[in-house]
This record gives structure tokens, C-alpha cells and sequence, in this order.
């Protein structure tokens, strides 16, 4: 593995933990009793790829996944896991899922994660994303076995200004939108949970973490309203990519950044609850671009003769235009950086489909791109 990989950068401050995807990272996962919520989205099916390849224990709990098709299907994620069908607004089934896995971990990736749905559910999508986080809490105060818990947010939880340098988490939280305004109650309520009650008399001492994430792509991403999903679905029918939004700028990562980043967090505050709290994970600031540059560099790696086009309408639902992080945080606290730029990111996305359109082992890929991201 490259020595970059294995030391913080010069500059830095020394950072507590220099941090590796080793042979020890993926062993203390073993056995390990997880439960995922959310397990069959896109970034869900990957987590579940990435703990079963580890030999966890993982409980999934989840709706049915909502797109079709939908990679946690594709990859028989219901024999990889022990899969309860379920709501986060019903916290009936929330208890009774906690209850039933006796998780050692609870990863909290169920949401409504589409702006725009956003403003057509806007009651939906706080219900699932404000009190399916209260309902999960209060399983794991009263069940009392979890011992690192983590909040998977988005980097939208941020009043956003519009500046040209990234947020940070001690920044004002206020997403403008009611998904992005869902997600910073959502965060808002976890810091009140660990304030009120975890590490106090009478309750569990978990770990309380939250995590907020830029925008993802990879291989099996076939949600709506998600450029990159847009672009492969115009490449497998031979048609021009419809563009609605061009300009916009993000922090666009390889899904396998995050959900990394994520099991970092949950095993690092599993060993020291020291180490939890509000991270920030995402990629340096020369893979913040903007979508049309985005959807140019994945056309140039297609081929094909692959085009899009600009459909801005004249109006449309308000998303940010400029949006970065400052992910100092995490990699003062672990060393961690990000592995893969938004170029390697796209190579994988058309690695991954290509596998997918020519009835490839698609798992295989998975497991291929996985090992690859962590040198193993």
C-alpha cells in the first residue's frame, strides 16, 4: 500500500489515527451484529457489499427498494443479509427490528433522498427523515445493546451562502429545501439525543455520530433526478443526455468514499467513544465541479459519440448553485483521505454498467472495485 496512503500529509496536524483499509479494518467487522437501515438504496446495497464481504453479522431494515431495477436486487441482498421489511415512521417496527438484531452498530441510512421529491412530499419526506431518526433513537435508548451509532446526513444540512470555501460542522445548519431542511432537524435531533441521554445515568453509553456526505455516483445507481443514473440510462438507449441543471457545483465521490468513511467512524468510536461526533466527508476541493463539466468528462469515458444537452427550464424548485465541504475534520481526527477523484469515480461508474449491460457478475464487480479501493 502507497506510504501516501499510510501517513498523514505534511501540514496536517498529527493526527491521533493514521488510517488504513487493511486486513485488521475488515477483521473488526467479522461477526459483528450490524444493523443497516436503508439497506435497499444505492449507498445501502453497497454498505451491504462491503460488511458481507467482511463477514458481518448485518440486519437490513428497509422499504422495498425503490427503483427497478435496484442493485440490492440485483445483487441478492436479501440472502446477504437478514432483511426486515419496514418503516422508519413506524416506530413499532423500528423497536421490534432493534429488538430482534441486537445490534453492536446501527447505521442510520434510511431517507428521502431526492430534492425535488422533496417539494412535491414535503410531509413524507419529514416524516422519514425527522421522525424515522427520532423513532431509531429511541429504540436504541431502550433496547440498550448498541455501542457505536451514526446518522448518515448529506452535506445539504448547511445554511448555504453560496460561498466559494467549504462548510465546516461547527457552520449554522438550515437546508433551504424540505429535504435538505429535513436532514439538518435530523442531525439537530441526534446532538440533543447524545446531549440529553447517551453516557447519562440510566441510559446506554453509545457512541453518537452523524456524517454528511457530498453527492455519490458509482455502479448501480438508478434512482431519478440523479445526474449520473440520467446519464446511463441516455448511454443504454443511444440517446443525448437531458441536462437540467449544468451549472450547479458539488462535491461529487465514488459511493465507496463515504460508505468507507462511514464504517471508519463506527469502528473507531466503537473502540473510543472519543472519537465520535460531526464529520464532514468528502472530496478535495479539485473534485467540487460542476455538472456539466461532470456529465463531459463521463461522455468522454462512454465514448460512443455520447452528447448531452442543456434543458435549464426557466424555472425550476431551488437547489443550491454552489456547494462545497471542508473536510479538515475528519482527516485531522483519522488521517483519512479521499482515494479516488471524480475522474476514477466515473471510470468505476462505467466499469460497474458495461459489467451490468453485458449480464456480467455484477457482485463480482463489486467485490473487484472494492479490493481495489482499499489495496488489499
Amino acid at each position: 500500500m502507497a506510504d501516501s496512503w499510510k501517513h498523514c500529509e505534511a501540514g496536517l496536524e498529527s493526527a491521533s489515527r493514521k488510517y488504513l483499509y487493511d486486513g485488521d479494518f475488515f477483521a473488526f467487522f467479522k461477526g459483528k451484529k450490524i444493523l443497516v437501515t436503508g439497506i435497499s438504496g444505492f449507498k445501502g446495497a453497497w454498505m451491504l457489499k462491503v460488511l458481507h464481504d467482511a463477514g458481518a453479522d448485518v440486519t437490513g431494515f428497509s422499504l422495498k427498494s425503490p427503483t427497478d431495477p435496484a442493485l440490492f436486487e440485483i445483487i441478492n441482498g436479501r440472502k446477504l443479509c437478514h432483511f426486515i421489511e419496514g418503516d422508519v415512521r413506524n416506530i413499532t417496527e423500528v423497536y421490534q427490528a432493534v429488538h430482534e438484531s441486537k445490534p453492536e452498530i446501527v447505521i442510520h441510512m434510511a431517507a428521502q433522498p431526492i430534492v425535488r421529491e422533496s417539494y412535491l412530499n414535503p410531509v413524507y419526506t419529514y416524516e422519514t427523515n425527522v421522525m424515522g431518526t427520532v423513532n431509531l433513537l429511541e429504540a436504541i435508548k431502550s433496547e440498550g445493546c448498541v455501542k457505536s451509532f451514526l446518522n448518515v446526513t448529506t452535506d445539504k444540512v448547511y445554511l448555504n451562502n453560496e460561498w466559494e470555501w467549504g462548510y465546516k460542522e461547527t457552520d449554522p445548519l438550515d437546508g433551504f429545501d424540505p429535504y435538505s431542511n429535513s436532514k439538518s432537524c435530523s442531525e439537530i435531533i441526534t446532538h440533543s439525543y447524545k446531549n440529553s441521554f447517551f453516557g447519562k445515568p440510566g441510559y446506554p453509553d453509545t457512541a453518537i455520530s452523524t456524517a454528511r456526505a457530498g453527492n455519490v455516483i458509482g455502479g448501480g445507481d438508478f434512482a431519478k433526478d440523479r445526474i449520473i443514473p440520467d446519464c446511463v440510462r441516455a448511454a443504454m438507449e443511444g440517446k443525448t443526455i437531458d441536462v437540467r441543471n449544468p451549472y450547479s457545483t458539488r462535491p461529487y465521490q465514488h459511493v465507496l468514499e463515504p460508505v468507507m468513511a462511514y464504517l471508519m467512524i463506527v469502528r473507531e468510536s466503537y473502540l473510543d467513544h472519543e472519537a465520535a461526533g460531526w464529520y464532514n466527508v468528502g472530496p478535495d476541493e479539485s473534485d467540487c465541479v460542476s455538472t456539466g463539466d461532470l456529465v463531459d468528462i463521463f461522455c468522454g469515458k462512454w465514448g460512443e459519440g455520447l452528447s448531452w444537452k442543456n434543458l435549464a427550464p426557466a424555472f425550476a424548485p431551488h437547489e443550491a448553485g454552489l456547494l462545497k465541504l471542508d473536510c479538515s475534520k475528519i482527516k485531522r481526527t483519522f488521517g483519512w483521505r479521499p482515494r479516488w477523484n471524480a475522474s476514477s469515480a466515473l471510470d468505476k461508474t462505467v466499469e460497474w454498467t458495461k459489467v451490468y449491460i453485458s449480464g456480467g457478475d455484477v457482485a463480482e464487480e463489486m467485490s473487484r472495485e472494492i479490493k481495489e479501493y482499499c489495496d488489499l
